[in-house]
């Protein structure tokens, strides 16, 4: 006897395997196959009637130094941290696409994100930039026209900054090869994250790897 649709065994995303998505109902998983890895891919998932849903992907690219635990991540390591985390806003050299809905930030000449270990600032953007963030520690934004054509700001160390663990984690643009710790996918797969992340529903990332102590399914 045939069975039913509603009778099918459901099939296991990877959003079913992990210990915590971030309670929305959208997440983003960045995964790369070991933390040697400078590239992988990202998936970004809706959550449908208790059901997970691949909404879309693309290839990903890494730190040059590949991933590492999130609360080890140390700063200038040109590593990407493990983990998972909020997506508090976005920003971009040019306008957010038609059909943005997450806080979007418009870059200036005036636009840097502060990552002199020494400054209140830390770990913030700041425009214009502080007396005591120095310019040769942060980066000036507009600087970055590939990269930051479109972000979201990661929120690896960012509700309580912690000195020299880093500063300027973004899921950005692909530039020329493997990041200095953030994760970045092509252009245009950057503007569809934008269109479709949806701040009611409370979007996070999970940047991991396929196993060991860093693997996706332990955040």
């Amino acid at each position: 006897m045939a069975t039913t649709a509603a009778e099918q065994p459901r099939v296991l995303t990877l959003p079913d395997d992990m210990v915590d998505t971030g309670g929305g109902s959208q997440l983003i998983t960045a995964v790369a196959p070991d933390t040697g890895s400078t590239k992988g891919t990202v998936t970004w998932w809706d959550l449908r009637d208790g059901v997970w849903h691949a909404a879309g992907s693309a290839p990903a690219r890494f730190g040059a130094g590949g991933l590492v635990e999130g609360e080890e991540r140390a700063q200038s390591t040109w590593t990407t941290p493990t983990g998972l985390y909020d997506l508090p806003y976005a920003f971009g050299i040019k306008p957010a696409p038609k059909g943005t809905r997450m806080p979007y930030r418009p870059v200036t000449r005036d636009s840097y994100w502060c990552q002199d270990n020494a400054s209140w600032s830390y770990n913030r953007w700041v425009e214009p930039l502080p007396p005591d963030c120095a310019a040769s520690e942060s980066e000036h934004l507009i600087r970055y026209r590939k990269p930051y054509v479109h972000a979201f700001v990661i929120g690896f160390n960012y509700d309580e900054p912690e000195q020299e663990r880093g500063a300027g984690i973004f899921l950005h643009a692909n530039g020329p090869g493997p990041t200095a710790g953030c994760v970045s996918v092509p252009v245009e797969a950057m503007r569809r994250l934008l269109v479709w992340a949806d701040p009611d529903r409370y979007p996070h990332i999970a940047i991991g790897t396929e196993s060991g102590d860093t693997a996706i399914t332990t955040y």
